[in-house]
């Protein structure tokens, strides 16, 4: 088990890529009413998910394409598991052989049940730093899609649009809550390999949309407290991070000129009341 509260703060740099693409604007990046990008929590968690699954662990919510196991349905793989077990048997077994669910936890509604599970590890939407631009670019196929009919000729089909941020700079915040991982059995070995899953998020995650290198997890800041409660709330954490926001006329912005770093006048007042903070990068 695990006998304090823990946050983090990460940040995510995005270069030419479509971060988390939203199906209700044709999987545009998300942005909010002031153009701000997203990336929302469950895409963090799927990738999350992803990485728990690289690294050997037994994960209960697996997306299709990467079923190991035969089953493509959640229902299917928790009626392999259970029958007639009571709920408190359901959540004990649940806990102990999936890593997602001890983590993030998971509502079971199969077999007439409505059992729900509350996991420690909770992770924010990330929110960019500044308002994104995306571009739009049209394709097309180098070679017609259909057979002409005889006699005639037929040109290359569109394909449709692809959309991208050009740069853009996320930060994501979560948190691990002691009492809840006491429940589920989340222990300190379930902690580092969270931190590993974070530092390692974008690895074997490529796509059209996510061109190998396009997107990389940068800074981690990682804070444990010396208590359950902690020694300061999660929102006096947020506002430890601090950046510069770099000259609108720079022609090719790089991470490094927002200057991200953490607010160290306040650090040192938390750090007195016991906050310890592990500066990581990632990989």
């Amino acid at each position: 088990m695990i006998n304090n509260k823990v946050d983090f703060i990460f940040t995510i740099e995005v270069s030419g890529a479509n971060p988390n693409g939203d199906p209700l604007t044709g999987n545009m990046p998300r942005i909010d009413n002031r153009g701000f990008g997203e990336i929302s929590d469950v895409c963090l968690k799927r990738k999350i998910r992803n990485r728990m699954q690289d690294m050997g662990h037994d994960i209960f919510v697996k997306s299709l394409d990467r079923s190991d196991d035969g089953f493509r349905s959640l229902q299917k793989r928790f009626e392999d598991v259970f029958n007639k077990e009571s709920d408190e048997e359901v959540e004990k077994m649940a806990n102990e052989k999936w890593l997602d669910i001890r983590s993030f936890g998971q509502v079971f509604t199969y077999q007439k049940r409505a059992l729900g599970i509350r996991g420690p590890v909770s992770i924010s939407i990330a929110k960019s730093i500044e308002p994104i631009e995306i571009t739009t670019m049209q394709i097309t196929k180098s070679i017609s899609g259909m057979e002409p009919a005889a006699g005639k000729t037929r040109s290359a089909d569109t394909m449709g649009t692809k959309h991208f941020v050009d740069h853009g700079v996320y930060v994501v915040n979560g948190s691990i809550n002691s009492y809840f991982a006491e429940k589920t059995g989340f222990d300190q070995e379930d902690v580092e390999t969270i931190k590993e899953c974070i530092k390692t998020l974008f690895l074997n995650d490529v796509s059209s949309a996510r061109p190998d290198g396009s997107m990389e997890v940068k800074d981690i800041f990682w804070f444990n407290h010396s208590s359950k409660v902690g020694d300061v709330s999660s929102g006096k954490i947020k506002d430890l991070l601090e950046y510069e926001l770099p000259n609108a006329e720079d022609l090719k912005v790089k991470y490094e000129d927002y200057n991200i770093r953490l607010d160290q006048e306040k650090l040192k007042e938390y750090e007195e009341k016991g906050l310890r903070v592990e500066h990581i990068q990632g990989i």
